[in-house]
C-alpha cells in the first residue's frame, strides 16, 4: 500500500496500524471516511508480526472465548478477495497437565466442553502417542481442542489493510501522535506529518494506548505491555512431524509447536516493559529451553530465530473496546493481551458498531459477545477511575 499524504479532515481517525486498529479501521470504512494513523514506517511492525500465529477458543479464558469463537465464521469463510489462500489450517491443541494439576484440569475441561464441541480428557497414554517427545513422568494427561489452527497472520493483516483501501480508507505511515485536542465538537490531532480534524478518533494503538490518552489530556487507565519471547530451534535427533498439535502447559509456563520442520516454543513469559521495540532477552531464551528439556526428550541442536513481542493488557485483562466516558469521541479498541489476531474480526465489528452507536451486531451477541463486558466504563463504574 502507498504511504498517502495525511488529509485535513476525516470523520474518523484510527490511531495505531496492527491487527486492532488495521481490522477496525476496516469495518468502519464501510460507514464513513476513516484514515488510518501509524506511527512506525510500516504497519504491523511490533506486535502483529510477532505472532505465535494460532487460533484456540479454549485459549484466554471467559472474556477471551466469545470474541475468539465469534471470528471463526470469518477467518473459515472470508469475504471475497480477502485473501488468496485459507487462512486457518488444521493444528490442534493439547493442554498439559500434571498429577498434582489433575483436579484443575478436570474443572476446566468440563467448562470448556460446556461452550466447545470436541473438548474432552486425553488420559497418559494417548497424549504420549501424539506428542512422544514429551516425559511420562512430568504428564499425566491433557485437555483436547481438536479445533485449534494456525493462523496466517501476515495474510489476515494484509486482508484487512486490503479491504481498508477499497472502501476508500487512507492509511498515513511514519506519523507518530504528538497531541490531541478536543475543539468545536471535533478532534485535532498533531503529528510530524502534519494536523488532522477527525469526528472521532479510535485509540488502538496497542502498547502505546496509554500514551495516547495522555496525549488527549486523559489519565491512563493502567495498561501493562508485557514481553513475550518466541525461540525457533532444531532438535537433535528428532524429525518434527507437521501434524504435531501444539502443546500448551495447563498453567502457562511453556508452549510449543511444529513449525517449518522447527520447533517454535516458548516459555509464556509476561516481564512487563515500557512500549518500544522490544527484543528477546537471553536469559528468556535459556529459561524458554530449560523448561521444554524439562517436559520433554527435545534438545536444541541449532537455535533458528528468536523474537520478543508485547502483550498489552487492561488492569483486569479483558479487553476495552468502547467510548471513554470522559471524552466526547475517543473511542478505545485495546488490551488485546495475547488474543489479537484470534479475535480481530469481532473485535473489529464490536469496535465498529460503539463508534458508530449501533447494537452489537447479532453474530456477535449469539456467541456471548456483551458491549458491557468490555466497555471502559467499568473502570469508573468499579470506583477504579
Amino acid at each position: 500500500m502507498p504511504i498517502a499524504d495525511l488529509p485535513g479532515v476525516t470523520d474518523i481517525l484510527v490511531i495505531g496500524g496492527g491487527i486492532a486498529g488495521a481490522s477496525a479501521a476496516a469495518e468502519l470504512a464501510a460507514d464513513a471516511a476513516v484514515v488510518l494513523l501509524e506511527a512506525e514506517s510500516q504497519p504491523g511492525y511490533h506486535t502483529t508480526g510477532r505472532s505465535a500465529a494460532f487460533y484456540a477458543e479454549s485459549y484466554g479464558g471467559p472474556a477471551i472465548q466469545p470474541l475468539t469463537t465469534a471470528s471463526k465464521s470469518f477467518y473459515e469463510s472470508p469475504p471475497a478477495g480477502f485473501a488468496e489462500h485459507p487462512l486457518l489450517t488444521p493444528r490442534g491443541c493439547l493442554h498439559l497437565f500434571s498429577e498434582a494439576e489433575r483436579d484443575e484440569a478436570e474443572r476446566r475441561a468440563e467448562q470448556l466442553a460446556a461452550r466447545l464441541g470436541g473438548v474432552r480428557l486425553v488420559a497418559r497414554a494417548e497424549l504420549l502417542e501424539r506428542l512422544p517427545m514429551l516425559r511420562p513422568e512430568v504428564v499425566a494427561g491433557a485437555i483436547d481442542d481438536p479445533e485449534c489452527r494456525d493462523l496466517d497472520v501476515a495474510a489476515i493483516h494484509a486482508g484487512y489493510l486490503r479491504r481498508f483501501r477499497r472502501r476508500g480508507g487512507v492509511l498515513v505511515t511514519a506519523a507518530p501522535v504528538a497531541s490531541l485536542e478536543r475543539e468545536d465538537g471535533t478532534w485535532r490531532v498533531r503529528t510530524p506529518r502534519g494536523e488532522i480534524t477527525a469526528g472521532c478518533v479510535v485509540n488502538a494503538a496497542g502498547a502505546w494506548v496509554d500514551e495516547v490518552a495522555v496525549r488527549a489530556g486523559l489519565a491512563p487507565f493502567g495498561f501493562t505491555p508485557l514481553r513475550r519471547t518466541i525461540v525457533v530451534f532444531a532438535p537433535e535427533g528428532w524429525t518434527v512431524e507437521p501434524r504435531w498439535p501444539l502443546a500448551l502447559d495447563i498453567l502457562e509456563r511453556f508452549y510449543f509447536k511444529p513449525e517449518s520442520g522447527h520447533i517454535l516454543a516458548s516459555p509464556a513469559d509476561e516481564t512487563p516493559s515500557p512500549p518500544c521495540d522490544v527484543q528477546p532477552e537471553e536469559v528468556d531464551v535459556a529459561r524458554t529451553l530449560d523448561r521444554i528439556e524439562k517436559a520433554t526428550s527435545l534438545r536444541v541442536r541449532r537455535i533458528v530465530n528468536r523474537w520478543a513481542g508485547l502483550r498489552t493488557f487492561a488492569p483486569d485483562r479483558v479487553p476495552v473496546v468502547g467510548p471513554d466516558p470522559r471524552a466526547p469521541g475517543f473511542f478505545w479498541c485495546a488490551g488485546q493481551g495475547g488474543y489479537g489476531i484470534q479475535t480481530a474480526p469481532a473485535m473489529a465489528r464490536l469496535t465498529a458498531a460503539t463508534v458508530l452507536g449501533r447494537p452489537v451486531p447479532d453474530e456477535l451477541a449469539a456467541h456471548g459477545v456483551e458491549a458491557g463486558t468490555y466497555a471502559p466504563a467499568r473502570f469508573f463504574r468499579t470506583g477504579t477511575r
